[in-house]
């Protein structure tokens, strides 16, 4: 009889927050559907771009590598022919971009396609996906390798290192658009199985090669980054150990080396850029607890023994969003006008926790930044496709 009673009560829980997910859904697609409709008409028009459209005389990897350069090193005004030296939170305008823009493009298309196939079944956006996904994943003259062995790169010192993991977290929403089109009339078995060859690909580089273990072991928003990321590729290719892993390195590594007892982020907080970084990290942060809670696992409401938690981090940060001139620590050194946007830890945080204001402030934030900065640390800009 009790395990009859705690099966109705587990499956009542169960209807109730499936409830609330389609109460959100529902409100979410009622406010972005003219957005992603327009999003979805440009993205039909755009043909692959991929890193093999251009390449830079600075990298040490073939056309098929991915490249970029780290953005807070500049030339040395005392040595111009020398290596490149450091001015944290400073972007140098003459790095190397091109791919980084390229994926940035690539996450908005399929983002954009899925969001739109979601909201109106129309298989045209199904279609077109496929093109762009052979052309990243399968196509062997404008593939991507599945490493980044040659990102953030800094001209005198190394040719990549782990740092530059964190570009791809705009494959997030390219993973998480595969898994909404995969059963669709129009997909391509071979494109959805090619592509998911990719990504298991690179969850081994990611869990294997050194700037992989490098960028998992970072103390700050790189290392909240990398388990997202192999939380989201995870999640496409049905790797359920690592996925434990991941939810394991959010409960015993993450929350406590990176939240303090308040809910702030001392690490972002001592950058230069304290405002944003904050920002970066929660929603990091969220979206780990949002890929990774189900009926067994709840890291929404998972706690350290000392009471750091998500939601103490959401409770510390949401009053400085709302109003940011409450603010109490320095400005950023770039973008502090720019900040917030639709940020999703408001999104994904109201729903967890029921928070109405939390939503409403959401709402009514910036739905389709513009600012390069803005957009390169916002990987989740297509919540439609993020509802189970």
């Amino acid at each position: 009889m009790r395990i009859k009673y705690l099966l109705i009560v587990i499956a009542v829980i169960i209807n109730a927050q499936e409830l609330v997910a389609q109460d959100y859904r529902s409100k979410v697609a009622e406010v972005l559907r003219k957005q992603v409709l327009s999003e979805a008409d440009w993205a039909l028009k755009q043909k692959p771009v991929t890193v093999t459209a251009s390449t830079s005389p600075r990298s040490a990897g073939t056309k098929h590598d991915f490249f970029s350069e780290a953005d807070y090193f500049w030339p040395d005004s005392l040595n111009p022919d020398g290596p490149y030296v450091n001015r944290d939170g400073v972007t140098n305008p003459g790095i190397f971009t091109d791919h980084r823009f390229a994926m940035i493009r690539f996450s908005r298309i399929i983002g954009s396609l899925a969001s739109a196939y979601i909201l109106t079944g129309k298989e045209k956006y199904v279609k077109h996906a496929m093109l762009h996904l052979k052309a990243w994943f399968i196509n062997a003259d404008t593939r991507m390798n599945p490493s980044m062995e040659f990102a953030q790169a800094i001209k005198g010192r190394v040719t990549g290192r782990g740092y530059g993991i964190i570009d791809t977290i705009h494959l997030m929403e390219v993973a998480q658009g595969v898994k909404k089109l995969e059963h669709a009339k129009s997909t391509d078995a071979a494109v959805i199985e090619g592509t998911k060859k990719w990504f298991t690909d690179y969850l081994t580089w990611l869990t294997s090669h050194q700037y992989g273990k490098d960028e998992m072991n970072t103390k700050n928003n790189h290392s909240t980054c990398w388990v997202m990321q192999v939380a989201s590729y995870a999640t496409l290719t049905g790797n359920q150990e690592l996925l434990t892993f991941c939810r394991d390195r959010y409960k015993t590594v993450l929350l406590p080396n990176q939240m303090k007892e308040d809910g702030s982020f001392p690490l972002e907080i001592n950058r230069t850029k304290p405002y944003g970084y904050s920002i970066f990290n929660l929603d990091a942060m969220a979206m780990v607890c949002h890929i990774l809670s189900d009926a067994k696992n709840d890291l929404w409401n998972f706690q350290t023994a000392d009471g750091r938690s998500i939601r103490k981090g959401l409770d510390f940060l949401y009053p400085f969003i709302r109003d940011k001139s409450s603010w109490p620590y320095g400005k950023d050194v770039m973008y502090w006008e720019n900040w917030p946007v639709a940020q999703p830890f408001l999104l994904f945080g109201a729903q967890a926790f029921g928070k109405d204001d939390w939503y409403s402030t959401w709402k009514n934030l910036d739905h389709k930044p513009e600012v390069v900065e803005v957009v390169r640390n916002l990987p989740i800009r297509n919540p439609v496709i993020w509802f189970n």
